[in-house]
């Protein structure tokens, strides 16, 4: 690795081979899935994928939510601009995820499993505008912080000036979270966090806890806030976006340098955002789809965010990097698949 080597945006989560195909209520029943929902995969799941595979014309993307936003971020963004890390298995779909960021621009610096573990997937069964996602992390489950700590990654976590970790992480390695919380705060340097989906502050709550000192931007849609309130007996309110986001906002904070900025999304409703200090809440209409131009739903936050924060990246206000976000997101829906 050359010493020249430095990125502007370092993101931190868990890569995945997403496995996207059509399906119905039927298949949904089989696996015991929810029409629109994210969990962890059990031992039922585990014959999803080769069936996606073989009987539902599956596509292949390389996916996890944070490496999406690296994607998206990096296709504003100029060249060599991001960097991502997490870890993968010693195969050939880990050949299939290296090939799939390069041909985007996305420069990848991944941990090869010390268990052995095949690279992780994401099941996706699309039924109309829904999505529903089986993850088995596998090799994405066995990130350790000595990676992170080990000189050559080191060196470019401490040239990076925004650090972006999707909230999955939490589930893997959150001392690796808290590392890079850690650094932002100590350097004045940014750091964001996506609450990635609902089973995230709802079973992760202490990890998610303990990184919000650190946060910069926490961006989150509706359900995940929601969900953080409904966990949280301190919070009165449990289901107005505007409130919650409030409070999101007002949490304690290390870096006092900087105010913590709440993003969230709603689908096809207003973006809202609240600013620390500040009262009340903005509120940002979405770029208009047509129903009929609406392909697939899947990744839409995770290119919103990858919009955002490369506008963040580049200096640009608040509504700029807003608005970037929501054109990237009209771009991803589109398409099958976070691409």
């Amino acid at each position: 690795m050359g010493s020249h080597e430095q990125y502007t945006l370092l993101c931190l989560e868990n890569p995945l081979l997403d496995i996207q195909g059509k399906g119905d209520e039927a298949m949904l029943e089989q696996y015991g899935l929810k029409a629109n929902d994210a969990i962890l995969a059990e031992e039922k799941h585990m014959g999803l994928y080769e069936d996606l595979i073989q009987n539902h014309d599956a596509k292949l993307i390389a996916g996890g939510a944070a490496q999406n936003t690296a994607r998206g971020a990096q296709y504003i963004l100029p060249p060599s601009s991001v960097l991502y890390i997490g870890c993968v298995g010693d195969d050939h779909y880990a050949s299939l995820l290296t090939e799939a960021c390069k041909a985007a621009g996305l420069r990848t610096k991944y941990l090869r499993s010390p268990k052995n573990s095949p690279t992780g997937r994401c099941g996706v069964i699309i039924t109309g505008q829904d999505r529903s996602m089986c993850t088995h992390l596998a090799a994405a489950n066995d990130y350790e912080l000595s990676h992170l700590k080990s000189a050559p990654i080191w060196s470019l976590v401490q040239s990076a000036k925004f650090y972006f970790v999707g909230g999955y992480h939490l589930t893997v390695c959150p001392e690796a979270v808290l590392t890079l919380g850690k650094e932002a705060a100590e350097k004045d340097k940014v750091f964001m966090l996506s609450l990635s989906a609902p089973f995230i502050p709802q079973f992760f709550k202490s990890q998610v806890d303990e990184t919000s000192p650190y946060w910069d931007y926490v961006v989150g849609n509706e359900t995940e806030v929601r969900t953080w309130a409904q966990v949280h007996e301190d919070v009165e309110e449990k289901e107005d976006v505007k409130v919650i986001a409030r409070k999101l906002a007002e949490l304690p904070k290390i870096n006092g340098k900087r105010k913590r900025v709440v993003i969230v999304t709603q689908g096809t409703e207003e973006t809202v955002i609240a600013v620390q200090g500040e009262e009340g809440v903005r509120e940002f209409k979405v770029h208009a789809v047509a129903k009929e131009d609406i392909y697939d739903t899947n990744g839409a936050g995770d290119a919103f965010a990858g919009g955002f924060i490369a506008g963040i990246v580049e200096g640009k206000s608040l509504e700029e990097s807003v608005d970037r976000g929501h054109w990237l997101a009209s771009l991803s829906i589109k398409e099958l698949g976070p691409s």
